[in-house]
């Protein structure tokens, strides 16, 4: 599975949706995924890919990951995995 795969299926779990329901344009609260679920999902997506997110779940704003859709988020993963290979 690719990383957006991955990602994709993180973010439908947490919004008990199909993956195919979850598009690339689709944002947290399209999918119905409130503050926790986001967290949740943080957790998940971390634990996947065995990285650390730079998110504040107290201050979302003020983070530097960007949550505002979900390919925003793949990019952010994507960012991460390949700092992290380096």
């Amino acid at each position: 599975m690719s990383i957006k795969d991955k990602v994709i299926a993180i973010i439908a779990d947490q919004a008990v949706l199909e993956p195919s329901d979850v598009t690339m344009e689709s944002t947290l609260a399209d999918l119905g995924i409130d503050s926790l679920g986001l967290v949740e999902s943080i957790f998940a997506i971390e634990e996947e890919f065995d990285i650390s997110i730079p998110f504040n779940a107290n201050e979302p704003q003020a983070s530097d990951f960007d949550i505002s859709t979900v390919a925003a988020i793949v990019a952010g993963i994507e960012k991460l995995t390949a700092e992290q290979a380096g």
